[in-house]
């Protein structure tokens, strides 16, 4: 017998200083005298990184209970499959957050739960949701990159709120001391590990029951189908595509010079802009008069001076003039000479603050010039209006920041560079984008094509909502598609384009959604598998159109009766004959158990 419990969440606020603080799970395990023989390991998702910890302890005497606790919500983000399994094989769900990380909470609700739901898929999963942290008045957050306020706490009617959308239990617990741990968090958790095992044995009960009613011949035994080949997501190279492009500086379109013009270092105004409202104030993007915040208007203009250049022609021109990158004098000697360091910060993800800290007291060697420089740094990439100390720098807490500041800029005119002409409208997108996160683009832009030279680009074989749909993962490295029509349409841009993990994507929701399909829908849908699987086949997707022609054998009973059965080719169908489920060897011993049924004028209980 066991129980298996899945907690998702973070109890502690991300800010706090005691990151030693032990977890609700592992304080549980280890404070109640029912639970012995703890083991605990770390597990990682197919990108490799480790996303839970699994407990493995016995209580009530001889149950084995297995805990995976699981503090970062980016496994549903990350690795779909993974957290689909532990919440399909879970008996029990915790979820966790703390009271004074309203930012967190409200990112839990907004995108998690939902996701939570479409897992349980009706389940009657009992949920328990652990609001954790005494409320208090905290100090307005100081990281850089934050865009919320974590000043006001989450309070019990929100967190009444979010249990009722989940129909879970809901609990406060002011702290993790033996009360709270032991008898109100613990007494609900072991109440339903109760409940759990008492269904698993009246579930066990009534199968017995049901195989002890026939003695004299026993039915066959319908073997599990074979089990389909399993895809592995790619791991996301997005990080490295944009400190790749300014390794190589294609589509540079800003040089960055000292006063003397000395030496250069390019960038991309796209790349600036998408992580600091000061180089949006610096390129046009912003004017001053809607900067909220002085010091940084004050900043840009103590440290950099643009010097004029002609604007960029019409966008209904076809072939644009050679406009060179836009110079940039940086009159702070010092800020220059650790220009390299920032961007290459910055082109990395902007998450490596404790590298550049190093970098940069390397370089200056002064611990008064190096906290001034960081100072300047924080302050170009800080939002308006929040207030920024080096201490609160932590790579942990400037994680997501290309894919969604990039978006802001994702199908907008502000910087374009290129317009794509489709079904008759116009798409505005930014080269340096395409280039760095699409090879076949970079070749093209780059290579001796006519789209190197032209502003208007026509696409031909794919819609625009589908091509929407690529540049948005190019810009933000994620996708949802609505169908799976969509996603094989968008499987086919990727598959034009060469971007492989977006095709790998595309074919895990197609796997995802067609086995979360029950048989009465599977016989009843429009939807043509065998379509899909000749799309599979024709535009290389070798995992996906394997995986379908299992999934065409499992469910031969289903497909074997619709029309489209009868156009799959002959090595296919002979592919489906050998891997069919039920088998022809079951069936046929079906129908000589039938008969003996028969003969013997016997009830049969199991037809």
């Amino acid at each position: 017998r066991s129980v298996n419990v899945v907690a998702f969440g973070n109890e502690r606020d991300g800010f706090s200083e005691d990151n030693q603080q032990p977890s609700l799970i592992w304080s549980y395990l280890r404070r109640n005298a029912l639970i012995s023989q703890i083991d605990s390991s770390l597990s990682g998702s197919h990108v490799g990184s480790p996303v839970f910890t699994e407990y493995q302890a016995c209580i009530f005497g001889n149950v084995r209970l297995v805990v995976h606790d699981c503090p970062v919500w980016d496994i549903f983000d990350s690795d779909w499959y993974t957290s689909c399994r532990l919440i399909g094989g879970a008996d029990i769900i915790v979820i966790k957050y703390s009271v004074n990380d309203k930012t967190s909470f409200q990112e839990l609700k907004d995108n998690y739960v939902p996701m939570v739901k479409k897992a349980l898929n009706h389940c009657s999963v009992p949920v328990i949701i652990s609001a954790i942290g005494a409320r208090k008045n905290g100090v307005p957050c100081t990281c850089p990159l934050c865009t919320s306020d974590r000043r006001s706490c989450v309070t019990t009617s929100e967190g009444v709120q979010l249990s009722k959308e989940l129909r879970a239990t809901y609990l406060e617990l002011h702290t993790l001391n033996d009360f709270y741990i032991q008898k109100y968090f613990g007494g609900v958790l072991e109440y339903f590990m109760i409940q759990s095992l008492n269904q698993k044995s009246c579930e066990k009960m009534k199968k017995r029951k049901r195989t002890q009613k026939c003695h004299r011949v026993q039915p066959p035994q319908l073997e599990q189908p074979e089990k389909m080949p399993i895809l592995k997501g790619e791991a996301s190279h997005y990080n490295a595509d944009l400190h790749n492009l300014l390794c190589c500086c294609q589509c540079a379109d800003v040089a960055f010079y000292p006063e003397d013009l000395s030496s250069v270092v390019e960038a991309h105004k796209i790349i600036l802009c998408s992580v600091s409202h000061l180089f949006m104030l610096l390129f046009g993007v912003k004017s001053p008069s809607n900067a909220h915040d002085t010091a940084t208007v004050q900043l840009a203009q103590s440290l950099f001076a643009v010097e004029m250049w002609d604007p960029f022609p019409s966008s209904h021109s076809d072939v644009p003039p050679c406009v060179p990158p836009v110079r940039v004098v940086v009159k702070d000697s010092v800020f220059c000479s650790c220009l390299p360091d920032i961007l290459h910060f910055i082109y990395s993800g902007a998450f490596q603050w404790e590298r550049l800290e190093e970098d940069i007291k390397k370089k200056l060697k002064d611990p008064d010039k190096t906290e001034h420089m960081l100072e300047k740094v924080k302050c170009i990439l800080k939002t308006p209006g929040k207030i920024n100390t080096v201490k609160d720098c932590k790579s942990h807490q400037m994680k997501q920041l290309y894919n969604t500041s990039l978006r802001l800029f994702f199908n907008t005119p502000l910087l374009a560079d290129v317009i794509f002409k489709i079904q008759g409208t116009t798409v505005p997108a930014h080269r340096a984008v395409l280039v760095a996160r699409c090879e076949v683009m970079a070749a093209m832009f780059n290579g001796n094509y006519l789209e190197a030279n032209s502003v208007l680009v026509p696409v031909y074989g794919v819609s625009k909502d589908t091509f929407l749909s690529f540049l948005e993962y190019l810009y933000t490295d994620s996708c949802c598609p609505a169908s799976i029509l969509q996603a094989m349409s968008l499987l086919i841009c990727a598959e034009m384009y060469q971007v492989m993990r977006l095709q790998h994507i595309c074919e895990l929701y197609i796997i995802t959604q067609l086995q979360s399909m029950p048989s009465r829908e599977l016989a009843s849908t429009n939807l043509s598998i065998v379509n899909l699987l000749k799309k599979a086949k024709f535009h290389n997707s070798d995992c996906l159109s394997t995986w379908l022609l299992h999934f065409i054998a499992t469910n031969y009973l289903i497909f074997s009766q619709k029309p489209e059965f009868q156009e799959l080719s002959v090595e296919e169908r002979n592919f489906v004959e050998m891997h069919r489920w039920p088998s022809n060897l079951y069936l046929k011993q079906l129908a000589d158990y039938r008969n003996y049924i028969h003969s013997q004028k016997c009830h049969c209980t199991v037809m």
